[in-house]
């Protein structure tokens, strides 16, 4: 091939579509947060607290396949950070409580959140990995 002939991405077309029912993305966000399969709804999408279950028992959706790592964590810090500062912020400027009173009410706030958010979250990075098809080695077949 020359340089002057210009190179075209085309999408590999070859490909089967995926045994499962692909969901749409805000139908997968919803039943990740709910804790139930992304792309059927159907049954439950953690064998344990954040163990994954490798394939949904009603649709053979390979869910174990969605490497979701480290952007749970980093979404729940996200979002109890933006709810705990502000919070923080109003009771000092609005009682100027001593630092004891801050430990006791916000500490226990921050794990609380942290620990209910966790899965929700992680749920929905995975129904948003299965409905934008990021789900490692599901290749044709």
């Amino acid at each position: 091939m020359s340089e002057s002939t210009p190179v075209r991405w085309q999408p590999d077309r070859s490909k089967k579509l995926p045994p499962w029912p692909v969901p749409r993305l805000w139908t997968a966000l919803c039943r990740g947060a709910a804790g139930t399969c992304p792309a059927c709804g159907g049954t439950r999408l953690f064998r344990r607290f954040l163990k994954v279950e490798p394939v949904c028992a009603k649709c053979t959706a390979p869910l174990g396949l969605a490497r979701a790592d480290d952007a749970p964590p980093y979404f729940t810090i996200v979002v109890v950070g933006h709810i705990v500062v502000p919070l923080m912020m109003v009771v000092e400027r609005t009682w100027t409580p001593d630092l004891w009173i801050h430990s006791a009410i916000f500490i226990p706030l921050s794990l609380g959140l942290a620990i209910g958010l966790l899965q929700p979250i992680k749920g929905m990075t995975v129904g948003v990995m299965t409905a934008l098809g990021m789900l490692t080695d599901a290749g044709p077949g």
